[in-house]
């Protein structure tokens, strides 16, 4: 994967969003988009565009109501990663951890009310 692009209704406060909550890299940045790397990696990237279309990233699973982000974010701290965010008064959902396994996770959303995610599932190359 190279990029996941994301709608945002104003490329500022979204950019200082994304730096501030993701740890992110500003690449580059142009009056009405900007380019946003993971410092470790580098890819996938995340492009963000300035747009008046107010279409949410988010989808409701038709089998049990389940309202599901497109992307998910790694974290290896979920509890603390959780908490921190309600500290900065960011919308959060409940956090969902599977007591057998530890693994979980919840999701959040963006200034725009796009729905991410964060899980502490490591998957294989991460």
């Amino acid at each position: 994967m190279a990029t996941v692009e994301i709608p945002v209704s104003n490329l500022e406060r979204s950019v200082a969003f994304y730096v501030e909550v993701l740890g992110v890299k500003v690449e580059f940045k142009g009056e009405k988009n900007a380019m946003l790397s993971f410092q470790a990696k580098g890819v996938p990237t995340i492009f963000l565009v300035e747009t008046e279309d107010r279409k949410s990233l988010s989808f409701s699973n038709s089998h049990n109501g389940v309202e599901h982000s497109i992307i998910d974010f790694y974290t290896q701290s979920l509890e603390e990663f959780h908490h921190w965010l309600q500290v900065k008064n960011i919308e959060v959902g409940p956090l969902n951890i599977n007591e057998e396994h530890g693994f979980g996770g919840f999701g959040f959303k963006d200034p725009d009310g796009n729905l991410l995610s964060a899980c502490n599932v490591l998957h294989k190359g991460q």
